[in-house]
């Protein structure tokens, strides 16, 4: 078996960051996996990466419904789900 080219840059002391964020990364443990297996040190983000991670995927279509059923600004919008999904990251044990 070949070994994992992230794990031989985190040999090496290099510490491997991902630059995106989804909920079902969270949510699938695939976060998890990434963390043992690849070595994963850490997560950033800014707006334009929530963004894409929004508009991208299907996956918050019924949390944006519902909230613009009581909120029609959508920075408002924009920034409850960015809360969250960082909720989600503070909640979910990895």
């Amino acid at each position: 078996m070949n070994e994992n080219p992230l794990k031989k840059l985190e040999a090496l002391g290099q510490s491997i960051w991902l630059d995106y964020i989804r909920c079902d990364l969270i949510t699938s443990g695939k976060l998890k996996l990434m963390i043992k297996e690849d070595g994963l040190r850490g997560m950033t983000s800014n707006p334009s990466i929530f963004e894409k991670a929004i508009a991208e995927s299907k996956l918050y279509d019924k949390f944006i419904s519902e909230i613009a059923l009581k909120e029609k600004n959508i920075q408002v919008i924009y920034e409850t789900i960015c809360l969250l999904i960082l909720k989600l990251l503070k909640l979910t044990p990895i």
